[in-house]
């Protein structure tokens, strides 16, 4: 709002229409500046791009990977999921049902196994296959347990023994419709599992999301997924632009 008021006095804008355009142009540019530096420090420089998916349980963590690695396929790379969330009932039967669907193979072990054994696993066999993106679907877990979040930080380093740089990307999960306490949650996960980004899901629903632009801003991390329904194309790269129309109509 600060710089909202510079740009206007600057402009000498009067009408509500300007004042908008105005707003519209600042929030684009607080979503998009994260993004450019995103890309730009994410290329492997040998093996996988290793992702990591975290965050709460019932913000559609599992069905994102699922959807992820339709996308990864869609766009011509090979990928290979990990069912490392093995305390949540069904979690791993969740995600074979999407693996099935987006024609992606998967690694994974029985309910209550070790992840970070599971991903071990999963590594190796991206290595020696040769596959371009290793998608790994971690458990579920409340940014306040301590416990959960330092297995978190084992399956990190599990992963960067194997693969230079691991995780690549750790993708917070988050629901569209959390207000305040979604700052908290990327605050506590980014500091037990670096997150490097957002995805954004339940984003048809009647809120829109305006806590990404909170989180662009306070903590300079983007958004590059949003799910915008339950068919395998509704998880879509993120458009500042579209997103922002979308804010503030």
């Amino acid at each position: 709002m600060d710089r909202l008021r510079e740009r206007a006095k600057r402009k000498a804008i009067e009408g509500g229409a300007e004042l908008r355009a105005l707003l519209k142009d600042e929030l684009k540019g607080m979503l998009e500046r994260p993004i450019a530096e995103h890309l730009a420090a994410t290329k492997p420089s040998d093996g996988p791009l290793v992702i990591f998916l975290v965050g709460v349980n019932g913000t559609g963590k599992t069905t994102s990977a699922g959807k992820l690695a339709a996308w990864y396929m869609g766009q011509g790379r090979s990928a290979l999921l990990c069912a490392a969330d093995t305390f949540r009932a069904a979690a791993i039967e969740q995600l074979e049902v999407w693996a099935g669907r987006s024609g992606v193979e998967m690694v994974k072990t029985r309910q209550g196994g070790d992840p970070a054994a599971v991903l071990y696993d999963a590594a190796a066999r991206a290595k020696a296959h040769g596959t371009e993106v290793l998608l790994v679907d971690t458990a579920g877990r409340l940014h306040t347990k301590t416990g959960l979040m330092d297995e978190l930080d084992k399956m990190r380093r599990t992963a960067g023994k194997l693969i230079p740089g691991a995780p690549h990307e750790v993708l917070l999960v988050m629901d569209a419709t959390t207000g305040q306490n979604g700052l908290q949650q990327a605050r506590l996960f980014t500091q037990a599992a670096g997150v490097t980004g957002i995805v954004l899901t339940k984003l048809d629903g009647t809120a829109k999301g305006g806590i990404a632009v909170a989180i662009a801003q306070e903590m300079g991390l983007p958004v590059r997924y949003v799910g915008v329904g339950e068919r395998m194309s509704d998880l879509l790269e993120f458009d500042a632009g579209a997103f922002v129309e979308g804010l503030l109509g």
